[in-house]
């Protein structure tokens, strides 16, 4: 069933380029958006997670394909763009932490599936190759660029505040999110 497939490999090579360039870039504003959570909320999240894990795995027999990691590999990328949006709405308290923290717990629930699949699917060692190299260099990239981001408003005294810098990164982070789900949508529906 995987084997037949023809996907744009270069559009997800790209996607997950700037998938990673997104982690790179938001890693650093989690912990502050994070901060008014408990330690408890860490632990609950973990378990949920790990059991949610365990209940994707058991469908691997029916999710292992295309249609499934186009669908499943979509509807991630629009949770983190809800997340998004409604941390530029909501902005910092107690429930919009709360929210993203759910958020990207279920997103990290598909993590080990869609890793999986991705290997099915582009089982050739050079294309992994590719995609490996494509997610470390977008996740250095991302890096830098938040770093770079973080140091030029202090030092050109834009953005004192560290929330009001998360804030505002979050406009490029939407940017971005824009480009990674038109690159998954390019990825399976056009096979040039």
């Amino acid at each position: 069933m995987l084997s037949n497939i023809n996907l744009n490999q270069s559009a997800f090579i790209l996607y997950k380029w700037f998938n990673s360039l997104f982690l790179g870039v938001s890693i650093g504003s989690v912990f502050t958006i994070y901060e008014p959570l408990e330690p408890s909320v860490y632990s609950l999240g973990g378990i949920a997670l790990a059991a949610a894990m365990i209940i994707v795995a058991k469908f691997y027999h029916k999710i292992l394909n295309a249609y499934y990691f186009f669908r499943l590999s979509l509807a991630v990328e629009l949770i983190v763009m809800l997340m998004l949006i409604a941390f530029l709405i909501f902005s910092y308290s107690y429930q919009t932490a709360l929210l993203i923290y759910i958020g990207y717990q279920i997103t990290f629930v598909f993590g080990s599936y869609l890793v999986r699949v991705e290997t099915l699917v582009f089982n050739e060692d050079h294309v992994l190759t590719k995609i490996d190299m494509a997610k470390q260099i977008g996740y250095l990239v991302g890096m830098a660029v938040s770093y770079a981001f973080y140091k030029g408003v202090e030092y050109f005294e834009l953005l004192s505040d560290k929330q009001e810098q998360v804030y505002y990164i979050h406009f490029l982070l939407v940017a971005i999110e824009i480009i990674v789900i038109t690159l998954l949508w390019k990825t399976f529906n056009d096979k040039s």
